[in-house]
């Protein structure tokens, strides 16, 4: 690559789930094994290569510009709180920090726990030479979603292609990790309606982005078989830290 891997973490969220454990402390710094919660995600994005990392806020956003974070890796921050009054959900936010985005870029949440991905260099470079809007890392279907997401279709001549599959449809769904590797042109025109830069603050899911891009072949996917959780409840925070 010409340049190092540019990353988006996604920390906006309010954590009512979490609650009492968030009502002071914002959900991507609390602590698993000692360490906070986006701090395993940023260390293992600067081990993969990555330099910069645009970091989206809205609940208790003065907390996550002071936490520490590895020395090298520069962060910048989209605050959606207090530019928008709340957070934009996951294809606004990108929308909005794509500006401070590379053509092709990591985008993860900072409330899951995967301790063992690796943020590949080779992975990022296999997906930029690839047709594809979009490359999802799928994991089993945990208890709290035992639906799963998305579908996934073995190719013999590429990457496997991530499904949007019907209901009724009787192949297996497998549950998406929310990480992912994402080329600009996803949100942007003809794809994503959004203006660029967000400005009006338009808030959108990105499941529907990539459900469109679905549809004709525009997003592989492959399964990640390593630890990974969902930190959406204390109870899983509490086993985590057992």
């Amino acid at each position: 690559m010409s340049r190092p891997a540019t990353a988006m973490l996604l920390a906006a969220g309010r954590g009512e789930r979490m609650r009492p454990l968030t009502d002071n402390c914002p959900k991507p710094l609390l602590k698993v094994r000692g360490k906070a919660l986006m701090q395993w995600q940023l260390e293992a994005l600067q081990r993969g290569g990555c330099e910069q990392v645009v970091v989206n806020t809205d609940w208790l956003a003065e907390q996550i510009v002071q936490a520490p974070h590895p020395p090298g890796l520069a962060l910048r921050y989209s605050h959606e709180g207090h530019d928008f009054g709340g957070a934009l959900e996951t294809a606004g936010g990108i929308v909005r920090a794509l500006p401070q985005l590379d053509e092709v870029f990591w985008v993860l949440a900072a409330d899951v726990f995967t301790p063992g991905f690796e943020f590949s260099p080779a992975a990022l470079e296999r997906f930029t030479a690839s047709d594809k809007l979009a490359h999802l890392w799928l994991v089993p279907n945990p208890a709290h979603n035992p639906g799963g997401d998305f579908g996934l279709q073995m190719m013999a001549d590429g990457p496997a292609l991530a499904l949007n599959l019907n209901k009724g449809d009787p192949r297996p769904r497998f549950t998406f990790s929310t990480i992912g590797l994402y080329r600009r042109a996803l949100f942007e025109a003809p794809w994503c309606a959004i203006a660029p830069g967000n400005p009006q603050g338009v808030k959108a899911p990105l499941a529907p982005l990539l459900r469109h891009a679905m549809d004709p072949g525009r997003v592989s996917a492959e399964l990640y078989p390593g630890p990974w959780t969902d930190v959406g409840t204390p109870q899983r925070l509490a086993e985590l830290n057992t």
